[in-house]
C-alpha cells in the first residue's frame, strides 16, 4: 500500500461518502464526474481496499470505507488547520508597509526603515526605489502603500513631512573650463547644454530653472524624469551637458571626471513629500509618517 495517498484524492473520498454522489461532490471539488470516479479509483487501489459499493441506483460505503471515513475526515481538518495557519504566517512577514521612495532620498528611506523596525510592535518595510511616474502609478495601483516623492504631488494625495533639497550646485566634466569656477551663475550658461527632464510641471525645480535660463540657454532633455541624479552624472562626464544637482548628491558622491561648482541660481530646491491615498489609512501608516517626520528633525 502506498503509505502517504495524496490528501487531494482522500478529500474527493471524503466528499463522495457526505454526498452519496460522486457527480455532487465532483461540483462541488470543481471537477469532472469521470476525473472523480478516477481520483476515487486510484485511492482505492493505493490502499488496497474498496471504498464504496456502487450500485446503479446508489453509492454507500463499503464497511472498510465506513471505518476509514472517520481518520480521514480528522486528516482532511489538520490538513486545512495547516494551511490556515501558513496563510498566517505568511501574512505575518509580510511586510506590513511598501513604501516607494526617489532615489535620491534613499538615505532617508532607509532610516525610517530601521526606526520602524525597532518600534514595538515591529512594523515591516519593504522599500522599493522609484520615480516620480513610477511611484504614482504603484500608488494608484495599490502596489505601495506611500511613497516619498517630488512636488508636485499628484492630486488626490494626502501629503505630509514635507522637506527642501537645495539645488546649489552644477555638476561640471572635470576638464569644462567651468570646473575651476568660484561661482557659476544662470546667466554664464548661455549657449551650453544644462540636462533637464522632459516633463517639467508648473511648480517644481525645473520650471523655475526653465524659467532662469532663459532662451540663450539650452535645455537638453535626456529623460522624462530625472529622479536618479547619480547615474545622471555618467552623461556629465561623457560631456552631454551640465547638470543642476542638490547638495545631497554634493555630499554623498565623489567622482574623478566630474566637478561640483557652487551654482547661484537664488532659492532653487527640489520639494519631497511623503504621499498616500486617503481612502488606505491605516495605524501602519500614520506610524510611517510620524517616522518620517521625526527622521527629518533627528539623525
Amino acid at each position: 500500500m502506498d503509505p502517504s495517498p495524496p490528501v487531494r484524492d482522500i478529500r474527493c473520498f471524503a466528499l463522495v461518502a457526505r454526498h452519496r454522489s460522486f457527480s455532487r461532490a465532483a461540483a462541488e471539488m470543481g471537477m469532472s464526474q469521470p476525473a472523480m470516479s478516477q481520483a476515487i479509483a486510484r485511492l482505492e487501489r493505493a490502499l488496497r481496499l474498496r471504498l464504496f459499493e456502487r450500485t446503479s441506483r446508489e453509492v454507500r460505503l463499503s464497511p472498510s470505507g465506513a471505518a476509514l471515513l472517520p481518520r480521514a475526515e480528522a486528516l482532511l481538518e489538520t490538513a486545512d488547520a495547516f494551511g490556515a495557519e501558513a496563510v498566517r504566517l505568511a501574512a505575518a512577514q509580510r511586510p506590513a508597509i511598501r513604501l516607494a521612495y526617489a532615489p535620491l532620498v534613499g538615505g532617508l528611506a532607509a532610516r525610517v526603515a530601521r526606526r520602524l523596525a525597532r518600534r514595538r510592535p515591529a512594523i515591516g518595510v519593504e522599500l522599493r526605489a522609484a520615480g516620480w511616474s513610477a511611484a504614482t502609478a504603484a500608488l494608484e495601483a495599490g502596489d505601495v502603500s506611500a511613497a516619498i516623492l517630488a512636488a508636485p504631488f499628484p492630486l488626490g494625495l494626502t501629503t505630509a513631512a514635507r522637506f527642501h533639497v537645495p539645488v546649489g550646485h552644477l555638476a561640471v566634466p572635470a576638464g569644462d573650463p567651468l570646473a575651476t569656477a568660484a561661482t557659476v551663475r544662470p546667466e554664464r550658461l548661455a549657449g551650453r547644454r544644462v540636462l533637464a527632464p522632459r516633463d517639467r510641471p508648473p511648480g517644481g525645480m525645473w520650471s523655475r530653472l526653465a524659467s532662469l535660463l532663459g532662451g540663450a540657454h539650452r535645455l537638453h532633455a535626456v529623460a522624462d524624469e530625472i529622479d536618479d541624479f547619480a547615474a545622471a552624472l555618467d552623461l556629465v562626464a561623457a560631456g552631454v551637458g551640465l547638470l543642476p544637482v542638490p547638495q545631497l548628491v554634493v555630499g554623498s558622491i565623489r567622482r574623478h571626471d566630474v566637478r561640483f561648482v557652487p551654482f547661484d541660481a537664488g532659492d532653487l530646491r527640489m520639494t519631497y513629500g511623503l504621499g498616500w491615498h486617503p481612502d488606505r489609512v491605516s495605524g501602519e501608516l500614520m506610524a510611517l509618517a510620524q517616522t518620517v517626520q521625526e527622521s527629518l528633525w533627528t539623525r
